[in-house]
């Protein structure tokens, strides 16, 4: 039997102490619960850290009783979404310089899920690529270059 994620985030949030509304929004990326509070910042946390521990518990908990559960993503009152427009814009406008000048730029250390948003942002522009180094840290630098140029065959 598998966990209504939900009711589980509900009853998580309860016993914190947090009185929320709770919905629920299919997704990219299967199920995103937005959790809707008065005490929206504690619940995020600082920059989102707060936030980041509430879906990895779930998460969890929720693969803990069913290994085949679809992730969950936690946002609350959409500061996730904006978040990650936010991140997204600004990496645009940091490839438009990589595009003028043709240095590349190394980006702040980013988790996995943002790292994704960028390599997302990039995988299919012809002039810029992202690359991260393959380590294994948590946080990882991305840097944005130029793609090399293919040569055109002669006709």
């Amino acid at each position: 039997m598998s966990l209504n994620p939900r009711d589980t985030l509900d009853t998580m949030l309860g016993h914190l102490g947090f009185v929320c509304e709770i919905k629920e929004f299919p997704s990219e990326h299967g199920l995103t619960l937005m959790i809707y509070s008065a005490e929206k910042d504690r619940l995020i946390g600082r920059n989102g850290a707060l936030l980041e521990d509430l879906q990895l518990l779930l998460n969890r908990l929720l693969q803990a009783k069913d290994k085949n559960a679809a992730k969950v993503q936690v946002d609350i009152e959409h500061w996730r979404e904006m978040k990650d427009d936010s991140l997204a814009h600004r990496v645009q406008q940091i490839a438009d310089i990589v595009r003028q000048t043709g240095r590349p730029y190394q980006l702040e250390p980013m988790n996995a899920y943002e790292r994704r948003i960028v390599h997302n942002a990039f995988k299919d522009d012809p002039q810029i690529q992202s690359w991260s180094p393959p380590d294994d840290s948590r946080l990882k630098r991305i840097t944005l270059r130029k793609r090399p140029q293919t040569q055109q065959p002669q006709a």
